[in-house]
């Protein structure tokens, strides 16, 4: 079975508008909801693949039922904990020219109540995979994802961390079997600048990433596609989905996603990547997250 975690669910609401002007009220074109967070994006794109998973988190209020129950219709079992106080955050995403994201700060979260997504996560079995993926509201130890990892360490569980600097350093004793910075990320965790077409020193410092414990380095790298150095020390380049971009909420999660069913399905490397490309694409090229069947119109594409 595949988990997903998701510490600080939303509801993201799209709002799209001609022009934006502070001050003044403002009236929109048209508006949208979505139920994201990054473990719950990854979540949904599996589920539009055809892999069955469970998300795990915590949600509350009645915008925590909303997304709940919305995440379930489309075929997603949860385990949410179910929070005391406050409710689920909603996000606001504006869109005229230029996107403006305004991004919620989430209800508090007890240590008993952590403690139960602890108990959850140790339900897990050997030859499941576990996504952790994005930032810890303040309400959580900094240490959570070191927490979760260590407890299952002697399980053979297949771990997938996308998260940024110290919180994915400190991780990597664990063996993540991948981890997916893009190359500003992966820059800043050794103190240096990093372009998006310096091929060598991508490598490099992929390289030095699996020497500090990852399994396999995916880093992406916007608009000249993607790197993979793998676990038998070979590196893959892929270009980007042919597309135009008209939405990039989600993109990065949709590779995760879709690198994972890939593997899973074939434990061939180039497949996943090609995969994980395609749904990231498809993604980018859509109002909402990738669809299976914008994810086969790209596939053979790219």
């Amino acid at each position: 079975m595949i988990y997903t975690v998701t510490f600080n669910p939303a509801i993201d609401y799209v709002v799209y508008m001609d022009k934006m002007q502070l001050g003044l009220t403002n009236r929109s074109n048209s508006e949208e909801y979505y139920f994201g967070g990054k473990g719950i994006n990854v979540s949904t794109v599996l589920s539009n693949l055809g892999f069955e998973n469970k998300a795990l988190g915590f949600v509350a209020g009645f915008t925590g039922e909303a997304i709940e129950e919305g995440i379930k219709k489309i075929g997603i079992e949860t385990d949410f904990i179910h929070l005391k106080n406050g409710i689920s955050r909603i996000n606001i995403k504006i869109k005229d020219k230029e996107e403006t994201e305004i991004n919620c700060q989430g209800p508090d979260i007890s240590k008993e109540e952590i403690n139960n997504l602890y108990i959850k996560t140790d339900l897990l079995k050997s030859g499941d995979t576990l996504i952790l993926a994005g930032s810890i509201p303040d309400s959580l130890p900094k240490n959570i994802y070191e927490n979760i990892m260590e407890r299952l360490k002697d399980k053979e569980i297949k771990f997938v961390v996308d998260a940024t600097k110290n919180l994915l350093l400190n991780v990597l004793k664990f063996h993540p079997f991948l981890i997916k910075p893009n190359n500003y990320e992966l820059g800043e965790m050794f103190g240096i600048e990093i372009k998006n077409n310096d091929d060598e020193k991508i490598i490099k410092y992929a390289k030095k990433l699996q020497k500090m414990g990852a399994v396999n380095v995916l880093v992406s790298l916007a608009g000249n596609g993607s790197i993979l150095v793998d676990e038998n020390g070979n590196f893959h380049k892929m270009g980007i989905a042919p597309v135009k971009t008209v939405n990039s909420v989600g993109a990065g999660d949709s590779m995760v996603a879709g690198f994972i069913a890939g593997y899973l399905k074939t434990q061939n490397y180039d497949y996943a990547l090609r995969l994980g490309t395609a749904c990231g694409g498809a993604t980018a090229g859509s109002k909402g997250l990738a669809t299976k069947e914008k994810v086969d119109e790209l596939l053979n594409k790219i």
